[in-house]
């Protein structure tokens, strides 16, 4: 398989991103499962590991999928949605791992991660919005995981409200 064609496969996610409306939600939802079985395999280290993965082979990816394109960043490419919506779930994953707790018992989580994920990724809210206009394939997937990390921030802010303050 050639390069090119194997950059398309892994920045669609596998086709993913050919799906229509909004192809950046459904790489969002796509990557739900994705951390549900990385998380039930090997715990928040395995799916720390593969926001890591995804954001190097990303980089990749986006640069081998924009080569003379006038679009630096093609709607298909979702894989930058997955490495943002992988790290938004670190605040779910985490806790589940380190206190023995089923992840799916977290299920608020889940819905306010993905929620908050998608609102900072199309918003671009301040950093996001700074890394969204960096040129090349970093800035393609940096502006994504930086609005996993502020809906990861914002998914452990709500958990103690909920758990910690209002003692719910």
């Amino acid at each position: 398989m050639k390069k090119s064609r194997l950059a398309f496969l892994i920045g669609t996610v596998g086709g993913v991103g050919y799906l229509r409306p909004a192809p950046g939600t459904w790489g969002s939802l796509a990557a739900l499962p994705m951390a549900y079985a990385l998380h039930q395999l090997g715990g928040f280290l395995l799916l720390a590991l593969a926001t890591v993965l995804c954001i190097v082979v990303g980089v990749w990816a986006a640069e081998a999928m924009t080569r003379n394109r006038e679009n630096m960043d093609p709607s298909e490419f979702v894989l930058d949605e997955v490495a943002g919506q992988f790290t938004a779930l670190w605040a779910v994953s985490y806790p589940a791992w380190a206190h023995d707790i089923e992840i799916t018992a977290l299920w608020p989580g889940w819905i306010a991660a993905f929620v908050l994920f998608r609102l900072f990724d199309i918003l671009k809210p301040g950093p996001v919005g700074w890394a969204d206009r960096q040129k090349g394939a970093t800035g393609v997937m940096m502006d994504d995981i930086i609005a996993g990390i502020l809906a990861a921030i914002c998914v452990a802010a709500l958990a103690f409200l909920s758990h910690g303050l209002l003692g719910m």
